[in-house]
């Protein structure tokens, strides 16, 4: 107990060494930075303030070189999209991390390979899992303030203000996430990137239907001229119908869809509290031939009929 205790505060010290000391210096540079924001110029993405190399750097190097570049973008365009304040390299120390300390912790408790492997695959997805659910939550989140965030660039044109100036009253009067992905679109028009490219930006970070139409909508007007409120109007309407009726779809399937979930979680929790309770019981399962094939069958099937209730249950507005 006292080793498996000193090697989860050898890791957790590890951790804290090489990511959040530095992000401590990382987070003061930033704030002396933001305070001479007259003083700033266009930034470029390769350019950046260069500290003396760390041990967080170098390791940061160490895996840049192990990832390609297709592979870097997506991990980095899917933590912008959830908000998280990492960049690759961290994201994937922590997930290796993660995977060490879940495999370690269950082959201790269990003294079994299997559990090992199986720890390190939980560990090492879970981070994953994590920023794909925070993804669709904030995604949510945004959608469901973006009728209030239209309707708020309509009365800013209508009151005289340009479509920038719109933006900046929609940063200081909604509320998250829109808040942020808006100063960030600010930030961007700043720096001299241009409003086509930012608004792509925008969608790409957030990547929703409803917001695609607007950003849509901008972009043709600021083409061929007309009357941008009354168009945005139009799309107020049909997206507050839209969500209306996503709200009674989901109100309808909620039952199955917690059907799905109960099959798919039930037979793994079942089996595991058996293998607690009695471990011989269950190992017969895996030593014996016809063992095997009964657990390869019921995996099975509790995967197809999980996947089956949730096409049945997902429908799309």
């Amino acid at each position: 107990m006292f080793f498996f205790l000193f090697c989860f505060l050898l890791i957790v010290s590890v951790f804290y060494y090489f990511i959040l000391s530095d992000r401590r210096i990382e987070r003061r540079i930033d704030y002396y930075l933001e305070i001479d924001k007259r003083n700033k110029k266009a930034i470029n993405k390769k350019e950046k303030i260069h500290v003396n190399k760390s041990s967080l750097k170098r390791l940061n190097e160490i895996i840049r070189d192990k990832l390609s570049n297709i592979k870097q973008e997506k991990t980095e365009q899917m933590i912008r999209s959830a908000g998280v304040h990492l960049n690759p390299e961290e994201y994937i120390m922590i997930k290796w991390l993660l995977a060490t300390i879940m495999g370690g912790s269950l082959y201790f408790l269990s003294n079994n390979l299997i559990f090992l492997i199986l720890g390190g695959i939980i560990g090492y997805t879970a981070p994953e899992i994590w920023i794909k659910r925070r993804i669709k939550i904030r995604i949510t989140k945004f959608n469901e303030g973006l009728p209030d965030m239209i309707t708020t660039i309509i009365g800013s044109l209508r009151s005289g203000y340009s479509f920038p100036q719109a933006l900046k009253v929609v940063a200081e009067e909604c509320e998250s996430p829109i808040r942020e992905e808006v100063k960030i679109l600010l930030k961007e028009m700043s720096y001299g990137v241009t409003m086509e490219d930012a608004l792509n930006n925008l969608s790409a970070r957030m990547p929703s239907n409803d917001l695609e139409i607007m950003i849509q909508a901008v972009l043709i007007q600021r083409q061929v001229g007309g009357n941008l409120a009354g168009v945005l109007e139009t799309i107020v309407i049909t997206i507050r119908e839209r969500i209306r009726i996503q709200r009674q779809v989901q109100t309808l399937t909620s039952q199955g869809r917690l059907s799905g979930r109960v099959i798919g979680s039930l037979p793994v929790i079942l089996g595991f509290m058996i293998y607690l309770i009695n471990p011989e019981y269950m190992q017969s399962l895996f030593q014996n031939t016809l063992g095997i094939i009964m657990i390869s069958i019921g995996v099975t099937s509790g995967v197809v009929g999980f996947i089956l209730i949730h096409k049945l249950t997902k429908i799309e507005v």
